[in-house]
C-alpha cells in the first residue's frame, strides 16, 4: 500500500485523469465508466493472480493465463466459479482487451459481450445474485459518450487505456487489493462531493464510517456478522473489512439497498476489497417494507446512515402496525419521516450482546407525537446507550449537524444514557468539515469511560430523560461553555470617564478656536 504522500499524489492524478477524460459528460453519469473499468481491471488481474498462485503450487510458476487459448481455459471454468464466483476467458481479460481497444471498431459490442459473459458465468451457482447486473450502468451506447459509435468507442478506449496506466497494483501475487479499493472509494467520494445531495445518498464520509465502526465494535470481540439496512455503496460495512475482517477472514457482511445503481456500487466495492462472494449478501429491495435479512438476524454489529426524513407508507399501510419490527413501540414512525422506522428495524435485527451505531436526523431526538412515543419505548426498555452530537457540514449535500444514536440490548451495564457533544470537534476543509482521528479518539475515550466531563459529556438516568419529555437532544443535557470574553465593569466605567473627560477637553479647545475667529 502506498504511504500517505504517495496515496495523496495518486488520488490527485486519478481525479485529474477522471475529469480530463469525461470532457462534456456529466461527472455523476461518467463515474460508471471510470469505476466500472477499474472493477473490470481488478477482477481480471485478481483471477489471473489466483490462477498463477495455483499453478505455482503445482510446480508451474511460469504459467501465464493471459496467453493461453480460450479452449484450454475452459478446463478450469467450474473451479474458478466455485472459488472466485465468476470466470473470465483469456481473450476477455482487461489486459488483452486494452491492447487493441483504440483500433477495435466493435469495442462497444465486445465490451457488452464480455460483461454479459462474466455475469452469465455465475448463472445457476451460489454467486449468481452477487454478479447479476454488476455492469448494467456501463452503457456503451449512451449518447452522452458521443454522437456516433466511432466517437463513443474512442472515448471508451481512452478510459480503458487510462485505467490500465493507473498504478493500482502489479502482476502476480502482488495485486494490491487495498489500493484498488482505496482508489475506488476515493473516486466515489469525489463524485459524491460533486453531486451534492444525490451523492450524499450513497456515500458516507470515511471518518464518520470509521467512528461508527469503532462504536459498534467497542467491547464486542466476537463479531461474526455485520449489517447495514441502507448500505449505499458499502463504505460503512467495509470499515469492518479493514479492521475486524483482517483478524476474521470469515466475517459476513449483510446489506440492503433500494437504489439499483448504488446496489451495484456496493457489490463492486465488496469485490474490490477482496471480500469473496460467499462472505457478503447484499440485496436490492425496500428495507422498511420488504426486509431481506430477517432469517439471517440477529447481527453482532449494525452500522447505518439511513436516508433522513424519508416519506413512507406508515399508518396508511394497516399491516405495518403488526409487523414484528415496529409493533413493540405501539406506534409507527410518521409518514413524513421514517427515521425511527429504520431505528426500530435495526433494533429488531440486533443481537442481545450486539451494538448498533446509527446516524440520525436531529429532529427525531426531540419531536413530539409518535416519534416521542417511540423514544419513550426505547428509553423505558434501556435500549439507548449513547447519543453523540456531530459537527455540521460533515456530509455531502447536508449542512446540518447530525447525530449518532448507539443502541444496545442486554449489553448495557446501567440504566442511563451517555450524551456527548462533539459539535466542536472538527477541522475545516474548504466548505466541509473533517472529523480527524484525534477527534474520533476523544469521542471513543468518553464513550469507553462513561463519565461526566464538563462541557463535553454527561451521563443521565433514564428516569430523568423520561421526565424531560423523552428528549434525547444532547444540548438538553450537556452544558455549553460560555466562550464570551469576560467584561470588567469597573474597567469599562474608568475608560468611559476618561473618554468623557477627553471629549470635554476637546470641546473646550474647539470653543476657543471658534471664539478667536468670531
Amino acid at each position: 500500500m502506498p504511504n500517505q504522500a504517495e496515496r495523496a499524489e495518486l488520488h490527485k492524478t486519478i481525479w485529474k485523469i477522471a475529469n480530463d477524460l469525461r470532457g462534456s459528460v456529466d461527472g455523476w453519469e461518467f463515474k460508471a465508466y471510470v469505476l466500472g473499468s477499474i472493477f473490470y481491471r481488478f477482477i481480471s488481474e485478481n483471477i489471473c493472480d489466483y490462477i498463477h498462485q495455483l499453478m505455482t503450487e503445482a510446480g508451474q510458476p511460469d504459467f501465464d493465463y493471459t496467453a493461453i487459448s480460450d479452449e484450454m481455459a475452459q478446463n478450469i471454468r467450474q473451479k474458478m466459479v466455485e472459488e472466485k464466483g465468476y470466470f473470465i476467458l483469456p481473450s476477455q481479460l482487461f489486459l488483452n482487451v486494452v491492447k487493441t481497444a483504440d483500433k477495435d471498431e466493435n469495442l462497444n459490442e465486445r465490451l457488452t459481450s464480455i460483461f454479459r459473459s462474466i455475469e452469465a458465468s455465475a448463472q445457476g451457482t451460489e454467486s449468481e445474485d452477487d454478479l447479476r447486473g454488476l455492469f448494467s450502468d456501463f452503457t456503451v451506447d449512451s449518447a452522452s459518450l458521443g454522437s456516433t459509435v466511432i466517437k463513443r468507442n474512442q472515448l471508451l478506449a481512452k478510459v480503458l487505456k487510462t485505467v490500465a496506466q493507473m498504478e493500482l497494483g502489479s502482476k502476480y501475487n502482488d495485486t494490491d487489493n487495498d489500493t484498488f479499493g482505496d482508489t475506488y472509494e476515493f473516486l466515489m467520494q469525489m463524485y459524491a462531493s460533486e453531486a451534492g445531495k444525490s451523492g450524499g445518498e450513497f456515500f458516507t464520509p470515511q471518518q464518520v464510517s470509521e467512528l461508527l465502526a469503532r462504536l459498534a465494535s467497542h467491547n464486542n470481540p466476537n463479531i461474526q456478522k455485520v449489517y447495514d439496512p441502507a448500505c449505499g455503496s458499502g463504505s460503512l460495512l467495509l470499515k469492518f473489512a479493514k479492521t475486524i475482517g483482517k483478524e476474521n477472514p470469515n466475517l459476513k457482511y449483510f446489506g440492503q439497498e433500494i437504489n439499483p445503481t448504488t446496489y451495484n456500487l456496493c457489490r463492486i466495492n465488496m469485490f474490490l476489497h477482496n471480500v469473496n462472494y460467499d462472505n457478503f449478501d447484499i440485496r436490492l429491495e425496500d428495507t422498511l417494507l420488504k426486509p431481506q435479512h430477517m432469517d439471517d438476524a440477529p447481527f453482532d454489529a449494525i452500522v447505518s446512515n439511513p436516508p433522513y426524513s424519508l416519506k413512507w407508507e406508515g399508518k396508511d399501510n394497516t399491516i405495518l402496525i403488526n409487523d414484528e419490527r415496529y409493533a413493540p413501540a405501539g406506534v409507527l414512525a410518521p409518514k413524513s419521516a421514517a427515521d425511527l422506522a429504520f431505528t426500530m428495524h435495526m433494533l429488531w435485527h440486533l443481537s442481545e450482546r450486539g451494538t448498533a451505531a446509527i446516524v440520525e436526523f436531529p429532529g427525531v431526538l426531540y419531536r413530539g407525537g409518535d416519534e416521542k412515543k417511540i423514544r419513550q419505548y426505547l428509553i423505558k426498555n434501556n435500549y439507548v446507550d449513547c447519543v453523540i452530537q456531530l459537527p455540521a457540514n460533515l456530509f455531502f449535500g447536508v449542512g446540518i449537524a447530525t447525530c449518532i444514536i448507539v443502541l444496545k440490548k442486554s449489553a448495557k451495564t446501567d440504566s442511563s444514557v451517555l450524551f456527548i457533544d462533539a459539535s466542536k470537534l472538527f477541522q475545516k476543509n474548504g466548505n466541509k468539515n473533517l472529523l480527524l482521528p484525534e477527534h474520533q479518539d476523544k469521542i471513543m475515550d468518553a464513550f469507553a469511560k462513561r463519565q461526566d466531563e464538563q462541557y463535553f459529556c454527561k451521563l443521565i438516568k433514564n428516569d430523568d430523560i423520561l421526565a424531560n419529555d423523552c428528549n434525547l437532544s444532547v444540548s438538553s443535557y450537556v452544558e455549553q461553555e460560555d466562550t464570551r470574553e469576560v467584561i470588567d465593569i469597573n474597567e469599562v466605567n474608568a475608560r468611559l470617564e476618561t473618554l468623557i473627560a477627553e471629549g470635554n477637553e476637546l470641546n473646550e479647545k474647539i470653543a476657543k478656536i471658534i471664539k478667536e475667529f468670531s
